[in-house]
């Protein structure tokens, strides 16, 4: 999963919106035979109620990755809070997050692990 990010970012560079990258990242992840979904909807449970347009996770890879794309100048503490959100809703494991928007993609991917 982290090589179809660096072919992305070898490819593009920086300065594309999200959504480019979100595109080609899942077209080289089918490329390597990955199943995945993306824009996922994670349900809020807020007072007992389950709603459904909770949060949209950028792509889930093999039904436990999941995969948080950024193009942003400056990383922000509120983008790993995202992640882990999210991996403690879906009682998944394993994030990375991933801004593009870098000179060297290697400075842009950070695993987190619950």
């Amino acid at each position: 999963m982290v090589d179809s990010a660096y072919t992305v970012h070898k490819t593009l560079g920086a300065g594309f919106l999200e959504s480019v990258y979100e595109t080609c990242m899942c077209h080289e992840l089918g490329k390597r035979g990955l199943a995945y979904k993306r824009q996922v909807i994670v349900p809020l449970v807020y007072d007992g109620i389950k709603f459904a347009e909770g949060f949209r996770l950028d792509i889930l890879v093999e039904g436990r990755v999941i995969c948080e794309l950024k193009s942003v100048e400056r990383m922000e503490n509120v983008y790993l809070s995202q992640v882990l959100t999210y991996l403690k809703l879906t009682e998944n494991r394993l994030g990375f997050l991933i801004n593009f928007n870098v000179s060297l993609i290697k400075n842009g991917i950070r695993r987190i692990v619950l």
